[in-house]
C-alpha cells in the first residue's frame, strides 16, 4: 500500500504518544511538510489571556516566528482570532483579504512571503489552551479533507504537548526541544518596568509600540534593551 505524507506523520505521532514523549520530539518543518504547508507555531494560552510562542522551526526562512511576532506586536491577526473566537480561522489568500479585517496586520504580513493561513484554538474541555497555526506561502482555498487533517493534528500536539511538565515548560529548558521564544522580550519588559517605573503590562505594551513605531522585530528590540543598547524614554514609548 502507498503510504501517503499524512500516515507518516500519524505513525510519528503514535510513536511519540507511545513512548511518553512530548511535541519536542516531532520537528515542526517535518509536520508542517507532511500537512502540506511551509511553517507552524504553536501558541500556549497563558493565565492572563495573552498567548506564548512555545513550538516553531520551519524551513521556509522562519516565517513561523516572524508572523506570530508580528501579530503579537500589533495585537491583531489570524492567530488572536482564533483564540478570541474559538473558531478556526482559514484565510486562502491574505492578499484578498479585505483591508478592513486585520487594517495593520495585512499590510505587515505583505511583506513576507506567507499567502495562506489557518488556526486552529487548541481547547481542554472547555477552557483555551491556545492556538495551532499553519502558513503557506502560495495561495489556495482548503479543502475539507486537509482542513479536517489539521485539526486532527492539532488535537494529537496538544495531547504531546500536555506530556511536559509545566514547570519544565516555564523554566525554558531546551531539552524539550520547545522553548518559550519571548522569554527576552518578557525580561526587557521587566527592566523597561523599573525604568520606567511602570506596571509590567504597561511596560510590555510600550516595548511593543516602539517595535511596531521603529519597524523592527520586538526580539530585535529586547535583546538591545537587555544589551544596555537602547534606552526608552517616556516619550519614545507613547502609543
Amino acid at each position: 500500500m502507498h503510504r501517503t505524507d499524512l500516515d507518516l506523520l500519524w505513525d510519528r505521532l503514535q510513536a511519540a504518544a507511545r513512548a511518553g514523549q512530548g511535541l519536542g520530539s516531532l520537528s515542526p518543518s517535518f509536520a508542517a511538510r507532511h500537512l502540506g504547508y511551509d511553517a507552524l507555531t504553536l501558541c500556549l494560552a497563558t493565565p492572563r489571556g495573552h498567548l506564548e510562542l512555545l513550538w516553531s522551526d520551519d524551513a521556509a526562512g522562519r516565517l513561523g516566528p516572524v508572523l506570530d511576532d508580528l501579530q503579537y506586536t500589533l495585537g491583531e491577526g489570524p492567530t488572536l482570532d482564533a483564540a478570541r473566537t474559538g473558531r478556526t480561522i482559514t484565510e486562502p489568500d491574505l492578499a484578498a483579504t479585505p483591508a478592513d479585517r486585520w487594517p495593520q496586520f495585512l499590510p505587515a504580513a505583505a511583506r513576507t512571503r506567507v499567502r495562506t493561513v489557518i488556526a486552529t484554538p487548541l481547547r481542554l474541555g472547555v477552557v483555551p489552551a491556545g492556538v495551532l497555526t499553519a502558513y503557506g506561502t502560495a495561495p489556495g482555498v482548503l479543502t475539507a479533507n486537509p482542513r479536517d487533517s489539521f485539526v486532527r493534528f492539532a488535537r494529537a500536539a496538544l495531547f504531546l504537548l500536555l506530556q511536559t511538565s509545566p514547570a519544565r515548560l516555564l523554566t525554558g529548558d531546551h531539552a524539550l526541544g520547545i522553548t518559550l521564544y519571548r522569554a527576552e522580550v518578557h525580561q526587557a519588559a521587566g527592566a523597561l518596568s523599573v525604568q520606567l517605573t511602570l506596571p509590567l503590562d504597561q511596560a510590555l505594551l510600550r516595548l511593543r509600540a516602539h517595535a511596531y513605531a521603529h519597524d523592527r522585530a520586538l526580539l530585535d528590540v529586547a535583546h538591545d534593551i537587555l544589551a544596555h543598547r537602547l534606552y526608552l524614554e517616556q516619550e519614545d514609548t507613547a502609543p
